[in-house]
């Protein structure tokens, strides 16, 4: 380099040639700086200097004209991306840019998908009266494994014909044993065997609060106080609004008597539309719950699990005496699944009345869609296990896209080991907050 006797910053410059890949395509200049260190130029004014001669000469180049020494280039890359950056979220402009004769054809289009999605609602609507059809056939299964878990039957030994990895490991046990040691057992050992009663429950104890449990979901909704309760709890049944109705479906929670309220049945009817919206009709994508409705739950005197009384001591400013006032409010529990908050008619919903609603649809969908119709693959665990399975998947895929970041950031750390003009005294020191 020339000598620079007044050490004037020279002004860094990349020009970028079209030609062989094998020939040198970057030359960069170097700043020479007081000291008579050579660096390259940095900060605002490089980038600026780069963004506007690099990449006017880059945008022109193919993506396999851009030879190895320009994408090794910081600067370069680094003027890339702040023009890259600046296109995100903008439209290349190419509809607007369209003939009007070809807009016009392209409404022609709209029109006719806007055909297509009520046919779709159509479709969805038909679905839904075959789904009443066969709700008929469910529900004569349905009653019969409600009698199998409260006990008012007790199934055949065909019934119960069912091949399991443990009942073929029980088989392969009893064929090994020895004839010899089967006569080894006492006449007293027999008469002790005869004289122990099995354990026989009524049906399949907590059927129902086991499910609950074993959900996710569901067990944050029910409280302590409400396990006594829904031991009780015989049955969820799910009915399908008639042909020529709304379209809906109502979940029907069927109770044996009890201590907390007077109710056999508590039941949540959800509506659905099935019905493009005339201002967006594009965003329809089938049937959709829009409001629910509960019941009114007969508490017993004192058993309302829904509520709390809270005590609270008041001082009089004045005076300086105190008082003692009893304030009622809501408490959690799964009992408050059946006291939804209203969709307005007109207006607009807050964001926690929104959010709210949104759970309950999803809870109201799970129910219809999941539990009732798998209720035991539930109660074993089967049916959890299998979504389990692909929780687990996901969270490989990120165990293993974090471990991929972790060893870009050592190789990062290399290079910088690596780099001659990296000082690690320069690093700022990670500040230390204190709470």
């Amino acid at each position: 380099m020339a000598d620079n006797p007044d050490n004037k910053p020279v002004e860094t410059a990349v020009d970028i040639e079209i030609g062989d890949k094998n020939e040198e395509s970057v030359e960069e200049v170097e700043v020479e700086e007081g000291g008579g260190t050579n660096q390259t130029g940095s900060g605002d004014f490089a980038r600026q200097q780069v963004g506007e001669s690099a990449f006017a000469s880059v945008q022109n180049l193919n993506s396999g004209d851009i030879t190895p020494q320009v994408m090794s280039n910081p600067q370069v890359l680094a003027a890339l991306q702040d023009r890259l950056d600046g296109l995100v979220g903008k439209g290349s402009g190419y509809i607007d840019s369209l003939p009007k004769v070809v807009k016009r054809r392209i409404k022609a289009l709209k029109n006719l998908q806007v055909k297509y999605t009520k046919t779709e609602a159509k479709f969805y609507e038909e679905v839904h009266e075959l789904e009443c059809k066969y709700a008929s056939l469910y529900q004569t299964l349905y009653e019969k494994r409600k009698e199998v878990v409260t006990g008012a039957i007790e199934p055949t030994d065909s019934d119960c014909e069912w091949a399991s990895s443990e009942d073929e490991e029980e088989d392969e046990e009893k064929e090994l044993l020895a004839d010899d040691l089967k006569k080894k057992v006492t006449i007293e050992e027999k008469k002790e065997e005869d004289g122990k009663e099995e354990e026989r429950p009524n049906g399949i104890p907590e059927f129902w609060l086991t499910i609950f449990k074993n959900v996710d979901t569901l067990s944050q909704m029910v409280q302590e106080h409400d396990e006594p309760i829904l031991i009780h709890l015989e049955d969820i049944q799910v009915k399908f609004s008639e042909p020529g109705q709304t379209m809906g479906f109502t979940l029907e929670y069927h109770f044996s008597p009890n201590d907390y309220f007077t109710n056999k049945v508590l039941t949540k009817h959800y509506t659905m539309r099935s019905e493009p919206d005339e201002t967006d009709p594009f965003s329809f994508e089938g049937p959709e719950i829009v409001s629910c409705t509960g019941c009114t739950i007969d508490w017993k005197k004192g058993k309302n699990v829904t509520v709390k009384v809270i005590k609270k001591k008041q001082k009089h400013k004045g005076r300086g005496t105190t008082r003692t006032v009893t304030k009622t409010v809501q408490n959690d529990s799964f009992f408050n699944f059946f006291n939804p908050p209203q969709v307005p008619d007109e207006g607009e919903m807050d964001e926690d009345t929104e959010l709210v609603l949104a759970s309950d649809f999803e809870i109201g969908h799970f129910f219809r869609e999941r539990i009732i119709p798998k209720a035991v693959l539930y109660f074993t665990g089967e049916a959890i296990e299998d979504e389990d399975e692909y929780e687990e998947e996901g969270e490989e895929e990120v165990i293993l896209n974090r471990k991929s970041r972790d060893a870009e950031g050592e190789e990062g750390d290399e290079e910088d080991e690596n780099d001659p003009d990296y000082d690690p005294s320069k690093e700022r020191p990670q500040e230390c907050k204190q709470q």
